[in-house]
C-alpha cells in the first residue's frame, strides 16, 4: 500500500525555522522525483522544492536561499529544511513522489505551517 505522510508543521515566529518531513512506503522512493508544494488560503498551489532522482534539486523564486530539500534513499524518507520564515510561508504544505514513467503521482495530506508573531 502506497504511503506519503508528512509532519513537522506547526507555528513558529517569523524568522524561525521548521524542518518537515515526509515518509513513504509502499514504493521506492529513489526511483521518484521527490517535491514539496505548499497551498495558503485562496492560493493555488505552488512548487516549493524538488529533488530529482539525479541528485539535482530546484526551488521556487520566493524561497530560494531560505529552504533546503534533502532525501534519504535508504531511510525512504525526504526533508525540506526551512529557515528565516516569514508570514507569506504561512501554508499547508504536501510531498509529492513522481514516477512519469508509470503514471505514479503520490500525494500526502499535508501539514501546516503558520508563521506569526
Amino acid at each position: 500500500q502506497v504511503q506519503v505522510v508528512e509532519s513537522g508543521g506547526g507555528l513558529v515566529q517569523p524568522g524561525g525555522s521548521l524542518r518537515l518531513s515526509c515518509a513513504a512506503s509502499g514504493f521506492t522512493l529513489s526511483t521518484y522525483a521527490m517535491s514539496w508544494y505548499r497551498q495558503a488560503p485562496g492560493k493555488e498551489r505552488e512548487l516549493v522544492a524538488v529533488s530529482t532522482t539525479g541528485g539535482r534539486t530546484r526551488y521556487g523564486d520566493s524561497v530560494k536561499g531560505r529552504f533546503t530539500i534533502s532525501r534519504d534513499n535508504a531511510k525512504n524518507t525526504v526533508a525540506l529544511q526551512m529557515n528565516n520564515l516569514k508570514p507569506e510561508d504561512t501554508a499547508v504544505y504536501y510531498c509529492n513522489a513522481l514516477l512519469i514513467e508509470r503514471g505514479h503521482d503520490y500525494w500526502g495530506q499535508g501539514t501546516q505551517v503558520t508563521v506569526s508573531s
